[in-house]
């Protein structure tokens, strides 16, 4: 028998998201992968095999053996579009949605993003890393194992630099993979001309950010950044050697999501409102669609994103939080399943695979984590049900019972 350092075994079912060396479209969705009391070995943190219980328990024996309890055993979760990094809370703007204003309303009134740009500045670094530690520790206790972590709430040089620093402390103490995306263009900052702030962008911070970030964002929006200037933005960025992304369509289509593409984006996120021609440049360049649902939900505008569209056109889709204080203050992919079932009309398959290995795409991660197979990190979640459909089917509940992260256990519950 082979010696390895760890077997998990005794699965329900182990979804293993095995497929092809890219993100998945249309009914690939479907396919989980999935082995009916499965087991996995594991060396040196990376998957060595998956298979039957019986199969694997003939091949190989491990000093460490994991029971899954006859439980559902996934890839953790891949989240690749969060703000986790910041300060202050927002529950004063939901008493005021309620009331009847919108998102955009309280941003052009000095809310929303300039709130919590404000309570970031004035926060410590040591301050700013507590809080941001204890996020991350709930966004793992939830399932994520890879997480994508955005900027953005500083809007000057000084803040941005400590957000990021922050960022590359969670990456360097942290228990989860952790990417960073600078997105200084979240929104033109108070008493500071348009113009010269989108000058510094595309000069100064490029630059000063270069070995700190891996991704460069802009959020395209009334309110916030045209479509020239965020092509301006980007194009800047990708020429200094960033990977870009694109926040599209949350409110309105301005036409990003097919100029990014065009420009060679990694994802195009949100995408509430795309058009026919959007989604078919965004096939075209190989861009995957990475869906917020807790959005809509959380500032219940009902505009969710017609997933059948993306299916049609070809487009792969991914899910994630948007984890933020002001609109979906939710650790959970688990929750964003069952949006993803209850208001996009995705099956429990599709939606698993979006929150994994589609997602480990959308973050340019898809050949290191995001599925359970061979020479792939050996991170996964044992969760209390017996079945993928029990995932939505019991929304809002917590249902992870233990978190491996590269084959070692980094969280338990005692269930």
């Amino acid at each position: 028998m082979k010696q390895v350092e760890t077997i998990l075994t005794n699965a329900s079912w182990l979804l293993t998201m095995a497929g092809p060396d890219r993100a998945r479209i249309g009914r690939e969705m479907r396919d989980n992968g999935a082995i009916p009391f499965g087991a996995m070995a594991v060396s040196d943190g990376v998957v060595v095999e998956t298979g039957s219980a019986d199969a694997v328990a003939k091949k190989y024996q491990a000093d460490t053996v994991i029971d899954a309890g006859r439980r559902l055993v996934m890839p953790g979760f891949v989240d690749p579009h969060t703000h986790l990094v910041f300060a202050g809370t927002r529950e004063r703007e939901m008493e005021m949605r309620l009331s009847g204003a919108t998102y955009l309303d309280i941003l052009k009134q000095g809310g929303g993003i300039h709130s919590t740009v404000k309570a970031t500045r004035e926060a410590a670094t040591e301050e700013l890393c507590a809080v941001s530690e204890k996020n991350l520790q709930r966004i793992m206790e939830h399932g994520t194992t890879t997480v994508e972590i955005k900027t953005g709430y500083g809007l000057d040089h000084d803040t941005e630099d400590k957000m990021l620093s922050v960022i590359a402390r969670l990456v360097k103490d942290g228990p989860l993979d952790v990417v960073a995306t600078f997105l200084g263009a979240h929104t033109i900052p108070k008493n500071i001309e348009r113009e010269k702030y989108i000058n510094w962008l595309t000069g100064k911070a490029l630059e000063r950010f270069a070995d700190k970030a891996e991704f460069w964002d802009v959020f395209c929006e009334d309110g916030a950044f045209t479509l020239e200037e965020s092509e301006r933005i980007l194009k800047t960025a990708k020429e200094a050697g960033y990977k870009i992304k694109i926040h599209a369509g949350q409110f309105n289509d301005l036409g990003s999501a097919g100029m990014a593409a065009s420009l060679g984006a990694v994802s195009a996120d949100h995408l509430d409102h795309v058009s026919a021609e959007q989604l078919q440049l965004m096939k075209e360049h190989g861009t995957v669609a990475v869906l917020l649902p807790g959005v809509p939900f959380y500032l219940n505008t009902g505009d969710y994103p017609d997933v059948k569209a993306f299916h049609d056109a070809g487009v792969p889709v991914a899910l994630a939080t948007d984890f933020n204080p002001g609109s979906c203050p939710s650790w959970s992919m688990q929750m964003m399943i069952a949006l993803a079932c209850l208001k996009m009309n995705m099956s429990a398959a599709e939606a698993i695979t979006a929150a994994t290995i589609n997602a480990a795409w959308s973050i340019d991660r898809g050949n290191k984590v995001g599925s359970l197979e061979p020479g792939k990190q050996a991170d996964c979640i044992i969760l209390d049900v017996e079945n993928a459909s029990q995932i939505p089917y019991f929304f809002g509940a917590n249902l992870v019972k233990t978190v491996v992260k590269k084959g070692k256990v980094i969280s338990d519950f005692l269930f």
